[in-house]
C-alpha cells in the first residue's frame, strides 16, 4: 500500500538508531562521487524534497532545486515469497519483537535471525536503483541521494518503513502474523507462542492507536477521556 509522508523537517542530529545509521551507510555506498553526496545531503537538509511516497519496492519523490523540479523513482529490491515467509516467522518467534516494531525499535537479534533464514532486510548500495528527470550523467545524482537522505530519517525514526519498502508494511505484517496465529489451534495448558503473539499484536497495537489519538487531542487543546489514559 502506497503511503506518502509529508515534507521532512532534518533532525537536529544525524541517525540515532543502528538501523538508521546501516541505511546512511547504504547511501554512502551507492553515490559515485563525494561531492554528490555532499550536495545531496545538502539539498535534503535545505528542505528541497516534496512529500515521499513509499510502496512496495519504490520510493517516489519530487526534488526542488531552484526554479526546477524533477522526479526521482527509486527501485529497492522486494523480498520474494519465501523471504517475506521467512522475516514473518523471524517477528513472530519471539513475542516481544512485534510490540519492538510498533514501538519503533527494530530489536538487532531480530535481523540476525531474518539473515538465518535467508532474508536480507537493510539494503546495500548497489540495491538502490535511482532514476531522476535531470540531466545529471550518472546515477544517482544529487537530488536521488537527497529524497535518499530523508528516506533515511523516515527509517530512522520508524523501522517500518524499511519493512514496507521491502514489500510488507504494518498492515500486511499484522494480518500475516495474525494469519500465522489462526492456523495454530487453541489448546489447554500453557500458552502457545503463537497466542502470546497475538497478544503482543493486540496490545501493542492498541497503545499506538491510544498515544496517536492522545497526541491529536493534546495538539488539539482538547479534554482528555479518562478511559485514555
Amino acid at each position: 500500500m502506497r503511503t506518502t509522508y509529508p515534507r521532512q523537517q532534518p533532525p537536529a542530529r544525524g541517525a540515532r538508531s543502528w538501523w538508521g545509521k546501516a541505511w546512511v551507510r547504504a547511501v554512502e555506498e551507492s553515490a559515485y562521487a563525494e561531492r554528490d553526496l555532499k550536495r545531496g545531503r545538502l539539498v535534503a537538509r535545505r528542505g528541497e524534497v516534496g512529500g515521499i511516497s513509499v510502496d512496495s519496492g519504490s520510493l517516489l519523490a519530487a526534488v526542488r532545486e531552484g526554479d526546477d523540479a524533477w522526479t526521482v523513482d527509486i527501485a529497492v529490491p522486494e523480498l520474494g515469497p519465501d523471504e517475506r515467509r521467512g522475516l514473518v516467522e523471524a517477528v513472530a518467534a519471539e513475542s516481544g519483537r512485534i510490540a519492538a516494531l510498533l514501538a519503533g525499535d527494530l530489536p538487532h537479534d531480530l535481523v540476525e535471525h531474518a539473515e538465518e533464514l535467508g532474508v536480507e532486510l537493510l539494503p546495500y548500495g548497489a540495491e538502490l536503483a535511482a532514476t531522476c528527470a535531470c540531466p545529471h550523467v550518472l546515477d544517482p545524482c544529487p537530488h536521488a541521494l537527497a529524497v535518499l537522505v530523508q528516506v533515511g530519517w523516515l527509517v530512522d525514526a520508524d523501522p517500518l518503513v524499511l519493512f514496507a519498502v521491502r514489500g510488507l508494511d504494518r498492515e500486511a505484517l499484522l494480518g500475516e502474523l495474525h494469519a500465522r496465529r489462526s492456523s495454530y489451534p487453541d489448546v489447554a495448558g500453557p500458552r502457545t507462542s503463537a497466542s502470546a503473539l497475538a497478544d503482543d499484536v493486540e496490545v501493542a497495537a492498541d497503545a499506538v492507536l491510544r498515544a496517536r489519538r492522545l497526541a491529536e487531542l493534546l495538539e488539539a487543546g482538547a479534554d482528555i477521556p479518562e478511559g485514555l489514559l
